[in-house]
């Protein structure tokens, strides 16, 4: 899953989510660094942190797609605008080496592989990881990605930032 906030207290609404998606969701097994990053699609935006996370459940990819909802609706996400600034924002990147395509729902997600905000944390901590459709590893991704927004390795002391 991928976590993004650029509204209120990022780190806070990060924090929530994470707590929220094990409670409703399952177990996280491996979460990235945070990274911040320039707005992406809507460009006059506040700057983002993101995060990746792997988490363990037993929920169908229906039932995880309306429990992300609902985490969503829990942390004050209001859809106004497609890419809009959120105080959340939960996407599903990966179901196993499932590949769904739905009205409602599309697995993997179908931009990851384009985006430096995605990619970065999650080659992070799963840079072996086969994407399904490409029938490329993450890490093959990130080195051939051609999106050149900054991304940075975020600290709380925000002069320790570290461009990706």
């Amino acid at each position: 899953m991928l976590l993004g906030s650029n509204l209120g207290d990022r780190i806070y609404y990060l924090e929530q989510a994470a707590q929220l998606i094990h409670e409703d969701i399952g177990m996280i097994i491996k979460k990235s660094s945070i990274y911040e990053t320039a707005s992406w699609g809507i460009e006059d935006q506040p700057k983002y942190l993101n995060q990746v996370m792997q988490v363990e459940t037993k929920l169908t990819p229906k039932q995880v797609l309306h429990a992300i909802q609902f985490i969503e609706k829990q942390l004050g996400r209001v859809r106004v605008e497609k890419w809009g600034s959120r105080t959340i924002d939960i996407d599903i990147l990966f179901y196993d080496q499932k590949h769904i395509q739905s009205p409602d729902l599309v697995i993997p997600h179908p931009l990851l592989h384009t985006r430096r905000f995605t990619l970065a944390p999650l080659n992070e901590i799963a840079p072996s990881l086969m994407h399904p459709v490409l029938k490329m590893q993450i890490a093959e991704l990130f080195k051939q990605l051609l999106d050149n927004l900054h991304v940075y390795k975020f600290f709380h002391t925000q002069h320790e930032n570290k461009d990706i």
